[in-house]
């Protein structure tokens, strides 16, 4: 009987133990239940918008010590960190998307600008280009405006450019071969030109009307062979007929000549210069110098 019960005693002890310890368990008093109600409240500020997790209760010692009650508990204590870790997951996978979507847009965007800024370089090296070719073209006219100026002023004066001098005999108006050959040359000379005029004056001896006509008959066949063999417009050729006036050319002592002659000079203007710097047609502005 003293050994059953000596054998009783410390099985009730032992039963007694865990009602002990959940008695005297600070956790489960009311004031330890408000104190950690503020602090779970204060606490929700997390990455998922949970409150964190609470500590694990105290089950007491049977709970603990139990190992059939053991599998149970590890699974009621790691599911819930099992979910934060996979609502923790899906919001790093989440945040990574978004930030590689972030990434991508602000790479097309800087590419765009860019693209944008070369074309817009582009554009402003053409405008450059345009410019400067703009200029260029300016000066050109300028410079041709002012050539045409300085010609346009200067139209009217012509310039001796070749001369030659054709004898007859007393009395004589036709025209001698070496005359012809020499009037050939010269006409020659002007084919396809223009702003260019003949100058045929007549020279004959003797005195008064008779010489002056004389010189004139000599004059008008030259004029005659220029017209008809070389196709020189008579409006290009002034005829005069001097008689047996003396000549800037003759000496001062001889006041008349003897025998007949024409001299031919051929005079220019700068309208060829002005045709050959424009490229233009002056047919019209060579015409306003024909003769009246």
């Amino acid at each position: 009987m003293n050994h059953r019960l000596l054998i009783a005693l410390p099985l009730a002890a032992m039963l007694a133990m865990p009602a002990v310890a959940q008695t005297t368990d600070p956790s489960s008093s009311p004031a330890a239940s408000t104190q950690a109600a503020p602090a779970a409240a204060a606490s929700t500020d997390s990455a998922t918008g949970k409150a964190p997790l609470a500590p694990p209760s105290r089950e007491g010692f049977w709970g603990r010590v139990n190992p059939f009650a053991r599998k149970n508990y590890v699974k009621r204590q790691t599911d819930p960190i099992r979910d934060r870790v996979n609502e923790l997951d899906d919001l790093t996978a989440a945040n990574s998307k978004n930030i590689k979507d972030t990434d991508a847009r602000a790479q097309a965007g800087i590419k765009l600008a860019s693209d944008k800024a070369d074309v817009a370089d582009q554009h402003a090296v053409d405008a450059g280009n345009k410019a400067t070719m703009a200029q260029n073209s300016a000066q050109q006219v300028t410079t041709r405006v002012q050539t045409v100026e300085t010609v346009v002023s200067n139209i009217d004066q012509y310039k001796a450019s070749n001369q030659t001098e054709i004898r007859f005999r007393p009395g004589q108006t036709i025209l001698s071969k070496n005359a012809k050959d020499a009037i050939d040359q010269m006409a020659t000379a002007v084919k396809g030109q223009r702003g260019y005029i003949f100058e045929v004056q007549g020279f004959s001896s003797g005195k008064g009307q008779l010489a002056i006509t004389s010189s004139q008959k000599m004059a008008e066949s030259v004029v005659r062979y220029l017209v008809l063999t070389h196709e020189i417009p008579v409006y290009r050729i002034y005829l005069v007929g001097m008689g047996n006036a003396p000549t800037a050319t003759d000496d001062p002592k001889t006041k008349h000549v003897n025998g007949g002659r024409v001299e031919i000079s051929l005079l220019k203007n700068d309208l060829e210069q002005l045709s050959a710097n424009t490229g233009a047609p002056v047919t019209s502005a060579d015409q306003m110098q024909q003769p009246k």
